[in-house]
């Protein structure tokens, strides 16, 4: 790099992460303040459980650009806000705090009476120093308070991108630092401001109503985008919903690469592309996003949801077909005859993996 320009890059650079940071702190305030509004019409017995599905579904039908407000998602978020409302490592949300230099030992600062509830503001806090992926990773991992704060602070210090969080929450790093007698209160209480991987999140890019796929490598990504034309050129009744389309289950999020609705077959058909030879499991995971699809997604109306399996191992192409054990026989035989062929699938898959090898895509 030109080393005169070198100080513009730079700022540019750091512009960019301020925004991302920006955003994220708005995203974590946002979700908190919509769980304890939530929780407080819980709480009154002015709402109940359908309310919160009827609010997902006028979010979804009224604002359809504003994602992560399902059912699940909206739980989440009261979820969210029960954790660390009572935790003793927590500010007490029912008094003002006045102490807001020690940032260290708080995480809730000042409530503010808006929206005729008493919202908090916790953008200068820990818990807006995450991104919300971290979030949902901590509070559906960690039993405790302890172990909750432990890998906030940790996070935000050794700036754990979400994957090292799972690995050394799996590695039990909190059990292990308390056998070696490291004090929580030890840990290094000022944090670099200079986070960026950790904001590089889904959730931020939703919030803004911008497509960002979750982390998959350019190739595959173009892998999917000519199978999905493909799949729109064999006929009418195929009509795309999404790439990566996402599915909640528990406080974690998966994707599935490809997700059509069959007209005539009226059911989700969700196809999975593998880019290694084939493995049981390939086809575990797969049957796994059809419950999710059946539980979530689908309509009431709507025919159990199928599942096509792409592998394009090193010298073979397999293709696997996953249908529901309670569709009858009728059915089953409907469906094979209405879904693409299993050969002409495999041609395809060798042909798109054969372009990408030799750059043509």
């Amino acid at each position: 790099m030109d080393q005169r320009f070198t100080d513009i890059i730079q700022l540019i650079q750091q512009s960019r992460r301020n925004a991302i940071k920006a955003v994220n702190t708005e995203l974590i305030n946002l979700y908190w303040n919509v769980g304890a509004y939530i929780k407080q019409k819980l709480i009154v017995a002015e709402w109940g459980d359908g309310t919160v599905d009827e609010l997902a579904l006028f979010i979804q039908r009224n604002n359809p650009e504003l994602k992560g407000f399902s059912r699940a998602g909206l739980y989440r978020m009261v979820k969210f806000f029960e954790t660390y409302a009572q935790s003793k490592f927590v500010s007490p949300l029912v008094r003002q705090i006045q102490d807001t230099d020690n940032k260290d030992g708080i995480i809730v600062s000042t409530a503010v009476i808006q929206f005729g509830f008493q919202a908090q503001d916790i953008k200068n806090t820990l818990l807006a120093a995450l991104s919300w992926t971290h979030h949902l990773t901590i509070f559906s991992r960690c039993k405790t308070e302890e172990e909750r704060e432990f890998y906030l602070r940790m996070a935000i210090k050794e700036k754990y991108t979400k994957r090292e969080l799972d690995r050394q929450i799996s590695a039990s790093l909190f059990e292990r630092t308390m056998i070696g007698n490291a004090k929580l209160t030890s840990l290094p209480g000022e944090f670099r401001s200079d986070i960026t991987n950790p904001f590089k999140d889904n959730y931020v890019f939703e919030f803004l109503n911008l497509h960002e796929p979750h982390n998959e490598s350019d190739l595959q990504k173009g892998l999917i985008k000519q199978m999905k034309n493909f799949i729109l050129e064999l006929g009418r009744d195929f009509i795309f919903i999404d790439e990566e389309y996402k599915v909640q289950v528990g406080n974690k999020d998966f994707y599935i690469d490809l997700l059509f609705y069959h007209r005539d077959l009226q059911c989700l058909v969700a196809f999975e592309l593998k880019a290694d030879e084939f493995q049981p499991e390939h086809l575990g995971q797969l049957n796994f996003y059809l419950e999710a699809l059946d539980r979530d997604v689908k309509k009431t109306h709507e025919n159990p949801s199928i599942g096509i399996l792409l592998c394009k191992g090193k010298d073979s192409e397999v293709v696997e077909y996953a249908l529901s054990r309670s569709l009858s026989p009728t059915m089953v035989s409907a469906y094979q005859t209405q879904l693409p062929d299993r050969k002409l699938l495999q041609r395809k898959l060798h042909e798109i993996f054969e372009n990408s090898s030799t750059g043509d895509m």
